[in-house]
C-alpha cells in the first residue's frame, strides 16, 4: 500500500509539472504588452548584402522580467518591392539554439520582423493597422500566424554615424511552427484554389475582402503560404500592408481589376457551393460585435485619430455589404472567380 502511495505521488508530481510547463515558442506569443527590443544594423547593408541564403550578424537585446538580455541573431531583408521602396526593409530573423534556449525566444528558430516602410508620420499607425489585421484573422480561422508587438529602439549605422529611431513593429512566427501546431506540414507546390479546403478558403477570401486586399495569390503563394493538414490544403495568409485597411502612401493599385484605389473592394475568392458562403457570412456577422470591440480597443494607441477612424469606417462598410442580401449576392457571390 505504501509503494502504491509513493507511485501515485510521483505520478501526480510528474503530471503537475508537465501541465504547468508551457509549450516552447508559446511564451513569446502570449497575450502580453509590446516587447521592448533594441537592434542596430545598417539598412544599406541588409538591403545590398543579404538574400534568401545570406544573412548579416547582429545583436538583439530584449527586456524580460525587467532585465535586458542580449543574444546574437542573423538578419536578412525580405520582399523585392519593399527592398526597393522602403526605408526600413522587413526582416527575416534566424536565432541559433544556444542563443535562444532558456529565453523568451525559446522554440523560435526563425521569425519575421515587420517594420514601418517609410519615414512618415503615419508609419507606426500603419504598423498597428496591419497587426490588428492579423488579430482579426486569429478570431476567424484556427490556421493563422501568431504575432507579438515590439517597441524597437533602433540604431541605424550610417558609416561612422548612428541615427536613432523609435519604431513600432511586430514579430510573426515561422510557417513551420504553424504547421507543427496543427500536426501538418508546409506545402510548397502549386495547387489550384479549387483543390484547397473549401471552408478555410472562403474564410480567407472574406477576410481579404474585409481588408480590401487584392495583392495576394493562394495558388502562387504570393503573400500567403499553404499547409497540408489532415490530407487537406489550407491557405495561410500574411502581409496585409498593401490594402485598403492600412491604405499606406506607397500602396500600388491593380488597375486590371477595374479599381483606382486600394480602398475599392474586389472579391477575389473562387466560386464554391453556396453553403460555404452562407456559413462564413454567418460567422463574420456573429462575430461582428466582438471584432469591432477588439479593433476599437486599440484606438488610444493611434498617433493620428484619423487613421483609426478610417480603419473602423472601412470595417463598417464591409459589414454593410455582408448584412444586405442584395449587396452580398451582387458584390461577393456573383463576383466569385471561376478561373
Amino acid at each position: 500500500m505504501k509503494i502504491q502511495g509513493i507511485f501515485f505521488f510521483i505520478l501526480m508530481t510528474v503530471f503537475w509539472a508537465t501541465a504547468q510547463k508551457p509549450l516552447k515558442s508559446d511564451d513569446l506569443f502570449a497575450d502580453q504588452p509590446p516587447l521592448n527590443i533594441k537592434l542596430s544594423y545598417s539598412n544599406k547593408e541588409v538591403n545590398s548584402k543579404t538574400n534568401d541564403s545570406t544573412f548579416i550578424d547582429t545583436t538583439l537585446e530584449f527586456l524580460q522580467n525587467e532585465k535586458w538580455t542580449a543574444m546574437q541573431v542573423q538578419l536578412r531583408a525580405r520582399g523585392n518591392f519593399r527592398r526597393a521602396e522602403c526605408y526600413f526593409p522587413p526582416i527575416k530573423m534566424k536565432i541559433k539554439k544556444d542563443q535562444r534556449q532558456g529565453t523568451l525566444f525559446d522554440g523560435n528558430k526563425s521569425l519575421k520582423l515587420v517594420l514601418p516602410c517609410k519615414l512618415e508620420s503615419e508609419n507606426n499607425d500603419n504598423i498597428l493597422q496591419e497587426f490588428i489585421a492579423y488579430k482579426i484573422y486569429e478570431k476567424i480561422s484556427p490556421f493563422h500566424f501568431k504575432t507579438r508587438r515590439v517597441d524597437i529602439d533602433f540604431n541605424e549605422q550610417k558609416g561612422k554615424k548612428i541615427k536613432n529611431f523609435q519604431l513600432k513593429g511586430f514579430l510573426i512566427e515561422d510557417d513551420k511552427q504553424v504547421a507543427k501546431r496543427h500536426e501538418g506540414k508546409v506545402f510548397e507546390r502549386f495547387v489550384h484554389p479549387m483543390g484547397m479546403q473549401h471552408l478555410t478558403s472562403v474564410q480567407n477570401a472574406f477576410f481579404q475582402f474585409l481588408l480590401g486586399n487584392t495583392d495576394f495569390s493562394v495558388a502562387y503563394q504570393h503573400n500567403g503560404k499553404l499547409l497540408f493538414v489532415n490530407k487537406e490544403i489550407i491557405p495561410l495568409p500574411y502581409d496585409f500592408d498593401m490594402t485598403g485597411w492600412v491604405d499606406p502612401s506607397y500602396a500600388t493599385v491593380n488597375t486590371t481589376l477595374g479599381i483606382n484605389s486600394v480602398q475599392e473592394r474586389v472579391y477575389r475568392g473562387f466560386k464554391r457551393d453556396q453553403k460555404y458562403f452562407d456559413e462564413v457570412r454567418a460567422q463574420f456577422i456573429d462575430k461582428k460585435e466582438e471584432l469591432i470591440q477588439m479593433v476599437s480597443s486599440f484606438e488610444s494607441e493611434f498617433s493620428n485619430p484619423k487613421e483609426f477612424e478610417n480603419m473602423i469606417d472601412f470595417m463598417k462598410d464591409f459589414y454593410e455589404i455582408l448584412e444586405d442580401d442584395a449587396d452580398f449576392e451582387k458584390t461577393i457571390v456573383a463576383k466569385a472567380r471561376t478561373k
